[in-house]
């Protein structure tokens, strides 16, 4: 396992692809979108291949024995085999339907998986500056500058659970089961944001829990949820186990597929019932 100033090494190398990521993301931002569909349907633009490339060659440079795990390469039929070893997940724009509808919840997600668990992590929304990551017990958030210079780093970790708290959900993908969950926790304030940004108000204290019983991939998460789980929160299946990485085989991408989840900042044991309906 990686040492604390291993993590922070990867994690200084995250920021630096995800801020370049994020340049290049923005100046096709700036401009006409084209929007193509996947063969799942999904949306892919220019953003996201611009995007992935950048990263996956810093990381195949600075890493060439650590498996990539990239939403567009695996699209594209590229499922490196993994072993028990390390590998990187990237998601070079989470939330492009928020990019394309010119919203700015779209994030760069970058993560290390060791032994199922993701224990490094940037998340970072060019359209708002806003850096978040995490490596081992250590979690912060910082600006980045128009110049790409990231400033003001700062500390960051979950909050006591407010009564009734504040719950985060996707804008885009909010299923029924997902407001069964909501429903158990009345007077509950709820805040719609898109992308893995989900994951970074709870990680930065500005919210409680964060409910998700829909599809999503491993690497729709795994850099968010590095992040809380370093800032001290949790990410847990329903049935009260930490989510797990890694679960696919070669030539299934539909392993990738998460199970439903629920995460947390410092949740009271009275609330484990009502997040797993148990």
């Amino acid at each position: 396992m990686a040492t604390e100033s291993e993590l922070e090494g990867f994690v200084a190398v995250f920021e630096r692809l995800a801020v370049a990521a994020g340049d290049a993301i923005m100046a096709v931002y700036a401009g006409p979108i084209d929007v193509e569909r996947k063969a799942d349907a999904s949306p892919v633009t220019e953003a996201d291949r611009q995007a992935e490339a950048i990263i996956l060659a810093g990381l195949r440079q600075a890493w060439p024995q650590i498996p990539c795990v990239a939403e567009e390469e695996v699209s594209a039929g590229k499922l490196p085999v993994l072993g028990d070893g390390a590998f990187f997940l990237v998601d070079p724009l989470d939330g492009t339907k928020e990019f394309v509808n010119r919203r700015e919840d779209f994030t760069v997600n970058i993560a290390l998986i060791e032994a199922g668990v993701p224990v490094a992590g940037t998340v970072y929304a060019p359209a708002r500056g806003a850096l978040y990551s995490g490596g081992g017990r250590k979690a912060w958030r910082a600006m980045v500058t128009a110049s790409g210079t990231i400033e003001g780093r700062t500390p960051i970790s979950v909050r006591a659970a407010a009564s009734p708290p504040m719950i985060v959900a996707s804008r885009s993908h909010r299923t029924p089961e997902t407001d069964d969950v909501i429903a158990r926790f009345p007077g509950a304030e709820l805040v719609s944001v898109g992308s893995s940004l989900k994951f970074c108000l709870l990680a930065a204290g500005e919210a409680d829990l964060y409910p998700r019983l829909g599809r999503t991939m491993e690497w729709d998460t795994a850099a968010g949820d590095a992040v809380l789980r370093a800032a001290g929160g949790a990410t847990l299946t329903l049935d009260g186990r930490p989510l797990a990485y890694g679960k696919r085989l070669p030539g299934q991408p539909d392993d990738l597929a998460n199970p439903h989840f629920v995460c947390h900042g410092n949740a009271p044991e009275s609330w484990r019932g009502l997040l797993t309906g148990r």
